[in-house]
């Protein structure tokens, strides 16, 4: 065995495994408990609820990772760019060879950079709108119910009956919650969101809530910052009056409310009016209603002592329109009796001229035998004549007749179609001809060469062209 094979046996040998585990060994020994101040980055929470991030500075990034059941006691939300201060331990994640630090809890570095946080999470906010003012509802004037957010224990809430008790005593439903350390935003906001569903639970709907804790520092009123707190007193359907902390204190639940309060007892005396002051206010409207009506009524009574005097006295006017009122009476009866007159009269005249309806039938009776006798006479005279004019005319037409001109030796010629020849100029040889002698006889003749005369034969009217055809000149 070589000297150089000999020094390599002295070295100790390590699987991977091994090396990895020891190394995590050591650095949780050397390092079990440290403070690292830096920037979170790459803050990314997974489905399981672990958190893993990183904290960085200028010169050095360190991996970090915060279990689940430590995230949810944590005073600060991680959120990307927060600078914070991280306390843990260091340990290693064998798989990658990457050492990392396990959170246990964690707080911002100085009030810098929580007001920086504040900052940018109000313009967020202000961004989608959850601060505008024409989301702000009016507080009602006197509210029934009236509901409280607070620690059940503190001086807030009896500050807050106390001046309630003394200004206008109202019914009052207090939420208990917790005002600051891990878990108060959820309790404060699910408080909020709980009151607006309270009456399904037989508990009376309040008309407006108060969200209020005493005064403290920037860490101390971080509850009332968070997101999920301000989001549900701005979705609230319920005017919320923000009182949280001192007046100089101011918080993103303050910009979210629909009215802040510099102090939980300044809230109460927003809430309702003072009872003493309203009870006199209403006295004085009462005084000032009373005053303001005998007044009125003053004026008009010695408007109508005024119109009065200048109507007179009524009795008076009264006998002159009674007088009146007889004398047209007086004249409507003449005039209508004078009316009368002139229609009977005229009645009179009418009846005079009209005759006996049985004169008048009778009458009418002899002027109809009259007219009957002259018709009667008449009867031969309008008839004889037209009988002779229609017998002359009868004769005349059989005069006229192409008939008895054919007796005479005459003879019609028509073609195959039927027309009368009156011009042998038109005829072509070959062309069918039909002649008429009298007594309806009928001959059918064809337009050829030749001397020899066609022999008569009679047929009917009718015969078709289907009959024996001679020439005209054969």
């Amino acid at each position: 065995m070589t000297e150089n094979e000999s020094k390599k046996s002295n070295v100790p040998e390590f699987s991977v495994q091994e090396l990895a585990f020891s190394l995590k060994r050591t650095l949780e020994e050397n390092f079990g408990r440290v403070r690292v101040r830096g920037e979170l980055s790459r803050v990314s929470i997974a489905a399981s609820g672990h958190m893993y991030s990183s904290l960085k500075d200028d010169q050095a990034v360190i991996d970090a990772v915060c279990w689940k059941g430590v995230m949810s006691k944590l005073s600060v939300k991680p959120e990307e760019g927060l600078e914070v201060i991280c306390t843990g331990r260091i340990s290693t994640y064998p798989q990658r060879s990457n050492y990392q630090l396990i959170i246990e809890s964690m707080e911002l570095a100085g009030e810098g950079a929580l007001l920086k946080m504040l900052e940018e999470r109000k313009k967020k906010l202000a961004a989608e709108g959850l601060f505008a003012p024409e989301r702000k509802k009016d507080v009602p004037f006197l509210p029934k119910t009236i509901g409280v957010v607070t620690s059940p224990t503190g001086a807030v809430i009896r500050d807050i009956l106390h001046r309630l008790t003394d200004r206008f005593p109202r019914d009052v439903l207090v939420w208990p919650v917790l005002v600051q350390g891990d878990g108060a935003a959820k309790q404060v906001a699910a408080a909020v969101r709980g009151f607006q569903t309270i009456h399904e639970h037989g508990f009376p709907k309040p008309d407006v809530l108060i969200v209020a804790r005493g005064g403290g520092s920037l860490e101390d009123l971080m509850p009332f910052n968070e997101e999920e707190v301000v989001r549900a007193v701005a979705d609230s359907e319920i005017p919320v009056i923000s009182a949280v902390g001192h007046e100089t204190d101011t918080t993103l639940c303050d910009f979210a409310a629909d009215l802040r309060a510099p102090t939980p007892t300044g809230a109460a005396e927003m809430a309702v009016p003072v009872r003493a002051q309203l009870a006199a206010q209403v006295l004085d409207d009462e005084k000032r209603l009373v005053s303001a009506a005998n007044r009125i009524i003053s004026e008009h009574r010695q408007r109508i002592e005024n119109l009065t005097a200048r109507l007179g006295d009524p009795k008076r006017l009264m006998e002159s329109q009674t007088q009146r009122l007889d004398h047209l009476g007086d004249k409507l009866g003449s005039i209508f009796k004078s009316y009368l007159d002139v229609k009977n009269n005229r009645l009179v005249t009418a009846g005079a001229q009209l005759r006996s309806p049985k004169e008048r039938l009778e009458r009418s009776i002899r002027d109809l035998d009259v007219v009957t006798k002259a018709l009667l006479s008449h009867k031969d005279k309008l008839t004889e004549k037209p009988a002779q004019n229609v017998e002359h005319l009868g004769k005349m037409l059989e005069a006229y007749s192409f008939k008895n001109v054919l007796k005479r030796g005459f003879t019609v010629i028509r073609n195959d179609k039927g027309k009368i020849v009156s011009d042998g100029q038109n005829l072509q040889d070959g062309q069918n001809l039909e002649i008429e002698f009298r007594n309806d006889n009928f001959v059918n003749v064809s337009v050829g060469e030749g001397s020899a005369s066609p022999k008569p034969k009679s047929k009917p009217k009718k015969k078709t062209a289907n009959a024996d055809q001679k020439s005209l000149f054969d």
